[in-house]
């Protein structure tokens, strides 16, 4: 009778004959092809990810992941200038070493993270034109529809406007 050795993954070597080597050969062949094969993780991006142009028609706010949470800036206005051709600034930012960051680029959403209701809140949206900071809101309302709710502490009092996806923002661009 023939006999086969079998090393066990404890790293002992296991002396079999006959059909028992057989069979225990061919079950530990099964094991390993049973196992399915590492595939890698793939993350797609919140749904909120991507280019919005405001409600107002006049800017456009690039939402992109930022640690774990949804962050934004403004890469494109219609009008990023003043009268006298200079770049907009934040002149109406409460913190007066901050009013003369240009507008155009301006990060204004910040640290929205993911709700259990599939929202994103718990961050801040800031307004240039008002120059002050509000809690913040981001509800997908379909795949080019965000509804985006500013409030002070309490969303009952709020202001809910609705941006719109777009695919590419408009010339020319905030560097």
């Amino acid at each position: 009778m023939q006999s086969f050795k079998i090393k066990h993954l404890s790293r002992r070597t296991v002396t079999l004959s006959g059909a028992a080597a057989v069979a225990s050969a061919l079950s530990f062949a099964a094991a390993a092809q049973s196992v399915p094969p590492a595939t890698p993780t793939v993350t797609t991006p919140p749904p909120a990810v991507g280019l919005w142009l405001d409600h107002t028609g006049r800017g456009a706010v690039e939402i992109s992941e930022c640690g774990g949470a949804l962050c934004g800036r403004i890469v494109w206005l219609k009008e990023p200038t003043d009268k006298a051709g200079n770049p907009l600034r934040d002149i109406l930012n409460e913190d007066r070493s901050k009013r003369t960051r240009p507008i155009c680029g301006l990060q204004i959403i910040g640290d929205v993270r993911p709700q259990r209701d599939g929202s994103w809140d718990a961050g801040w949206i800031y307004d240039p034109e008002q120059g002050e900071a509000f809690d913040v809101e981001l509800r997908m309302r379909g795949p080019d529809a965000l509804q985006v709710k500013g409030y002070k502490g309490l969303k009952f009092l709020s202001q809910t406007f609705q941006w719109r996806r777009i695919a590419e923002a408009p010339a020319p661009k905030c560097s």
